[in-house]
């Protein structure tokens, strides 16, 4: 009888999974070694490779269980009861808040996915279009005339330019947060310039 995986198996997976993501973040997907993965996790070699066969299998993990996060909260938000305009307000603020979490398994995602093999990288690809899909849905709800004129995606694209590439100018130590930041997306993409509302704690700070 083989034995079974202990309890923090898989606590432990994901803190690989996350040093691994901020190596290749930082410096590459093919700059960084196996060796250095495991020095930033301390681990030994042979216990990185207890969990993890190579690093191809650590980039494909990361960019596939990221993406597969981002799928899970869009099919949560499918399952609410709201109206259309508030299931996509809890969207941009579930996706801003779990962007926040995982900047570095995002950027793996957006960048180094082009590594993985065909069927792999398909797989992510697919993904990701569900994701698209269903926000393009709520967004139809929203407008269903744009939807009928075929805008409903390429808005939600719009859409993702603001909140997918957040993460290369926010500074950790800013006066706006992201917490801060998801109602100004909200408010910018459903509303325009003048829908955009101050958060109170920024003009607390400037006065």
């Amino acid at each position: 009888m083989g034995r079974g995986r202990h309890a923090g198996y898989e606590d432990q997976r994901e803190a690989i999974l996350a040093g691994a993501a901020r190596l290749f973040a930082s410096q590459g997907y093919w700059a960084t070694s196996m060796n250095q993965v495991a020095q930033a996790c301390g681990l030994s070699k042979a216990t990185l490779y207890h969990y993890y066969r190579d690093k191809y299998a650590l980039l494909f993990s990361i960019a596939d269980s990221h993406v597969l996060r981002l799928q899970r909260i869009v099919g949560e938000a499918a399952l609410g009861t709201g109206q259309p305009r508030e299931r996509l307000q809890l969207l941009i603020r579930r996706f801003v808040q779990a962007y926040a979490d995982a900047q570095d398994a995002h950027w793996v995602l957006t960048s180094e996915v082009r590594f993985l093999e065909p069927a792999d990288r398909q797989r992510v690809l697919d993904r990701e279009r569900a994701v698209v899909a269903a926000f393009a849905k709520v967004i139809a709800g929203i407008r269903p005339d744009l939807d009928e004129a075929t805008l409903a995606k390429p808005l939600t694209m719009l859409l993702f330019g603001m909140v997918n590439w957040m993460f290369t100018w926010m500074k950790p130590d800013g006066k706006l947060d992201y917490e801060a930041m998801a109602p100004i997306v909200t408010d910018l993409f459903l509303g325009g310039l003048q829908a955009v509302q101050a958060p109170q704690e920024a003009l607390a700070q400037n006065r």
